[in-house]
């Protein structure tokens, strides 16, 4: 679990924040707050934090200058500001600084959560260290333009970040391509945007995956189209010739809202099928550039649909025999359909590998190649169309064999069992996932199934149970058995006792 440390000159801002989220549902614990910067940079010395909320006007020492020092001692501590007021030159300091953002009082729910999720995200990623240590203006320029595409932010804090950050996203039209790269990626997105700059029609970023996102912004959608490819297939060629090769999936080109205006749904739309069509270089990686529309037009002369939603009810179901029956029937039934050539028949049959990849990403949030790779050579290589559904039925299974391999797993039974031996340590999925080797999305989505509950929820019933037994049966002070069982807030152990207790803890120790 990630640690906050809160600060600001009002009491009732901080008691507020306390209670305004459920911060284990994030990830997130409190581990301590102070009223003015230099109070809490002292107990920054010995109260660790990954994310620092801070007012920026308060007594003794700014939310600035607290950020700047906290930093040469905690370098990739991550940090929210928090302003009475919209204050320019703060904001233009705390973006050199590199802020996760700039939140105005009140403060908005939903604008804190979202933040939130995405500072967490940052923390979790294995590639953040490489992705996020440089902590200038694009870090902010990252953030908005990534909650943008997603639909994670409001109209007028968009308008408000775009003009401090000079972005144009006027229209008419909007396309979206994702640069990916096997590794160096600062170095291919420092170069990208070195390409990019003499122009103003192209927006590139980095999303939380790592991957570069260019946001093209056309006067027209055919010609726009045309040349949005032609500077893509110039800047991939640009990239080579510096030894920086890249992948280029392409989006549709979508009519956009005025002046850009949130939610960005056009934009999304775009930015999912380039993502996705970054997946088909398996099956066609001698293209220069992956556009997802023109994956229409390779599914041959006759008109292929595959029933995906079917096949992936019986996957998600753990079904092999279900899903190996299913690819017989449906490819039995291809094979009837009048004008079907043998190319249409392997291109839905790789078409449905690739789909069957996309698919177990989304639920482990790992990339097992390996497994796809195989089953796109075999497929590839079928001659007759038995050994055609053969091998795809072979992909099928690995596929739920993948799946079925990690709900047997003993991984969750071991990292219980770390828990119920080191619960008095920080613990979280991240820490936990790297011991285990195992994504800690992934490891959480596990850890829900095995136990009906989160990770978060497990961790401080058994911390409370803990807390209880010594306090029915040892002379401890309060505090004494609150940092006994792992929790270095006190005020944070007196909430979560009452949460699974219902009474305080001093409550409860004066009735035993």
């Amino acid at each position: 679990m990630y640690k906050v440390f809160i600060v600001d000159d009002e009491p009732f801002i901080i008691e507020g924040l306390y209670d305004i989220l459920d911060w284990p549902a994030f990830g997130l614990e409190i581990v301590g707050h102070a009223e003015n910067g230099r109070q809490a940079l002292d107990a920054l010395q010995t109260t660790p934090a990954d994310v620092l909320i801070t007012d920026i006007s308060m007594p003794v020492m700014n939310g600035l200058t607290l950020i700047s020092e906290a930093r040469k001692r905690h370098k990739d501590l991550k940090a929210i500001i928090l302003s009475g007021f919209n204050e320019f030159d703060y904001l233009k300091e705390g973006m050199r600084l590199g802020i996760e953002n700039y939140l105005l009082k009140p403060i908005n729910v939903e604008e804190l959560e979202s933040t939130l999720r995405n500072t967490v995200e940052k923390l979790d990623s294995q590639r953040s260290e490489e992705l996020y240590d440089a902590y200038d203006v694009q870090i902010l320029k990252d953030n908005t333009l990534y909650r943008w595409l997603t639909g994670q932010i409001a109209a007028r804090e968009f308008a408000e970040r775009a003009e401090l950050l000079n972005l144009s996203l006027i229209g008419p039209f909007i396309a979206v391509a994702v640069l990916r790269t096997g590794s160096g990626q600062n170095e291919a997105f420092e170069e990208t945007a070195k390409l990019l700059e003499a122009g103003n029609d192209i927006t590139p970023f980095r999303d939380v995956d790592g991957d570069i996102v260019l946001i093209g912004m056309l006067g027209t959608e055919d010609e726009g189209k045309r040349d949005f490819l032609a500077k893509l297939r110039e800047l991939k060629e640009a990239l080579a010739a510096r030894n920086i090769p890249v992948q280029i999936g392409v989006g549709g080109v979508c009519p956009l809202r005025p002046e850009g205006s949130p939610p960005c749904e056009e934009g999304a739309a775009s930015y999912k099928e380039a993502k996705r069509a970054l997946e088909y270089f398996m099956i066609y990686p001698e293209r220069p550039i992956m556009e997802y529309k023109s994956l229409e037009a390779d599914k041959g002369g006759a008109a292929v649909s595959l029933p995906w939603d079917e096949y992936a009810k019986l996957m998600l179901a753990r079904d092999a025999e279900g899903l190996k029956r299913r690819i017989q029937t449906g490819f039995e039934e291809l094979q009837q359909t009048p004008g079907i050539r043998p190319e249409d028949l392997h291109n839905a049959a790789l078409e449905l590998v690739v789909r069957f990849k996309m698919e177990l990403k989304e639920i482990k949030h790992t990339d097992e190649t390996d497994i796809f790779r195989k089953g796109l050579d075999r497929v590839q290589g079928s001659a007759a169309f038995s050994e055609l559904v053969r091998h795809l039925q072979g992909v099928a299974e690995e596929t739920v064999g993948s799946l079925l391999q990690d709900a047997k797993n003993p991984v969750v039974s071991q990292v219980l069992e770390y828990i119920h031996s080191h619960y008095a340590d920080e613990l979280s999925l991240k820490t936990l996932g790297a011991q285990y080797h195992i994504h800690p999305v992934y490891l959480g989505q596990l850890f829900h199934k095995e136990t009906g509950g989160s990770f978060a929820e497990y961790i401080n019933k058994y911390r409370i149970e803990k807390a209880k037994q010594q306090l029915k049966n040892t002379h401890l002070k309060v505090h004494e058995i609150a940092r006994n069982v792992g929790y270095w807030e006190i005020g944070y152990f007196y909430k979560q006792f009452r949460k699974y207790v219902g009474i305080s803890p001093t409550d409860f120790k004066a009735l035993h």
